[in-house]
């Protein structure tokens, strides 16, 4: 398995990652990646010249689990003569507060505890091990949920940490470095087992309620086996060429963005004579960029609307977060509108089964599995089949050209459609929930669920999805 050093050594090299005199906190789940990371760099230690030592973030998830990861990685360092750092968080009650998922909320927690050493100083680097298995899977999750060049860009080897509270060291910026991200995980583990090295397995890992397990354990199996054997390196070469697009449209957009972007304290202009003659591709991206500067991030529909406005010459467009783009002669100003609620959009993660609440509808959401002769006591409007479904839907506001067909009606509508036949207006109007499974609407408040999506006859488990007040 020396081979395997030798590619490490030579990917750190490459994207320089590491130098002499870094000070590396190496981040220790006690997985087989985090704990091959460990074992690499510290085999790797003199032709790096870094100085080493442990980062590891407990949880609290999985109750005695979490505790006994610790202690390995506590013992791993130890037997090694390596400083621990170690912190803890309670994600389940951060998760909840922050309407986060478990897996979002966790990895929030731990990156402000990795950022919280960068600050004090006594690291300069906290190193991940992030293989080239996590690169396909995030591209190919990326993918699903849509993404331009920047998603499709997905893990990057070196992501560096800038803070008004980090100290400066010029010599030594602090980042946060993947140095397995070339490296697949089955190599990471044949290494770790011809070392006789030991890890903990997460149970969590098998969970296919997460999207992420399926595509791990479902999807990309399937995929090399049906399509491409190599889909995973082919993935993350798609990384690496949108990575580097990224780079050089990034500099050609930092040249032509004072050309057509005022800023003015909290506000912006964007004049349009620039922006209408680029090409579409450099229209979006200066977009992104300008209402970065205010602090938004856009999806791909409202980047859309603004680029309809400035060519329509339409007069206001609305954004998430109580923003209004007004036209202004020959500019786009974009203004924050105190008479616009703070939020009029949402989206929240709904597993089946499970529960979700939701402030803006002051509501919880709920999916529950509902087998046998227990069908009977439910309207067979309110039920769905189970395998038409999504393990994991969303609940959130409905868009502008969401479609869905209620039952007892002969064509699928607009929802804007239906809730003008409902005299829905106002506030409530913004804010009417839809469930969501893929890309399919599948339920929306007031209104029977589709036919086709019908349980029917012959079925094991049937869905109720409902909405019930707080």
């Amino acid at each position: 398995m020396q081979s395997l050093c030798h590619r490490v050594l030579d990917y750190i090299r490459k994207h320089e990652l590491l130098k002499a005199g870094d000070r590396v906190g190496i981040a220790v789940s006690g997985g087989a990646d985090s704990v091959a990371l460990f074992r690499l760099l510290f085999e790797l230690r003199k032709d790096i010249g870094a100085v080493l030592s442990v980062v590891h973030f407990n949880h609290r998830l999985r109750a005695t689990d979490s505790d006994n990861d610790e202690k390995f990685v506590a013992d791993l360092a130890q037997h090694h003569k390596l400083e621990l750092h170690c912190g803890t968080g309670e994600v389940s009650t951060y998760a909840s507060e922050k309407h986060l998922s478990l897996e979002t909320a966790a990895r929030e927690m731990r990156y402000q505890y990795f950022r919280e050493l960068l600050r004090e100083g006594r690291l300069n680097r906290i190193a991940t091990g992030h293989t080239l298995d996590d690169q396909a899977e995030t591209v190919l999750l990326k993918i699903i949920r849509g993404a331009g060049g920047r998603g499709l860009a997905a893990i990057y080897p070196k992501l560096p940490v800038v803070s008004s509270q980090l100290p400066v060291v010029s010599c030594q910026p602090t980042a946060i470095i993947r140095p397995l991200l070339g490296m697949r995980r089955v190599d990471i583990e044949a290494y770790l087992r011809s070392l006789g090295q030991s890890w903990r397995e997460d149970k969590s890992n098998r969970d296919l309620r997460h999207m992420r397990n399926r595509l791990r354990h479902g999807i990309l199996p399937r995929l090399e086996r049906n399509f491409n054997p190599a889909v995973r390196e082919a993935l993350a070469e798609t990384a690496e060429i949108a990575r580097a697009e990224e780079e050089y449209w990034e500099k050609e957009v930092a040249q032509i963005l004072p050309q057509a972007w005022q800023a003015e304290d909290t506000e912006g202009i964007l004049k349009i004579a620039p922006l209408t003659t680029l090409p579409l591709a450099l229209q979006r991206r200066v977009i992104r960029a300008a209402t970065e500067c205010l602090g938004l991030r856009l999806d791909f529909r409202h980047v859309e609307e603004i680029v309809a406005q400035s060519a329509d010459r339409i007069a206001t467009t609305v954004l998430p977060g109580g923003w209004l783009v007004q036209l202004q002669k020959d500019a786009l100003r974009f203004a924050h509108h105190s008479g616009i609620p703070e939020k009029l959009e949402y989206e929240y993660r709904l597993s089946v089964p499970g529960s979700v609440e939701v402030p803006e509808t002051t509501s919880r959401f709920e999916a529950v599995l509902v087998s046998g002769s227990g069908v009977e006591g439910y309207n067979p409007e309110d039920l769905l089949d189970r395998a038409l479904l999504a393990t994991e839907l969303t609940v959130r506001s409905w868009h502008a050209g969401d479609r869905f067909w209620p039952a007892h009606t002969k064509v699928v509508k607009k929802i804007k459609e239906l809730l003008q036949e409902r005299h829905v207006t106002g506030p409530e109007r913004k804010l009417w929930p839809v469930i969501v499974s893929g890309q399919d609407v599948v339920w929306v408040r007031g209104f029977p669920a589709s036919t086709r999506l019908r349980p029917g006859n012959n079925y094991d488990k049937a869905v109720l999805l409902r909405e019930v007040a707080l």
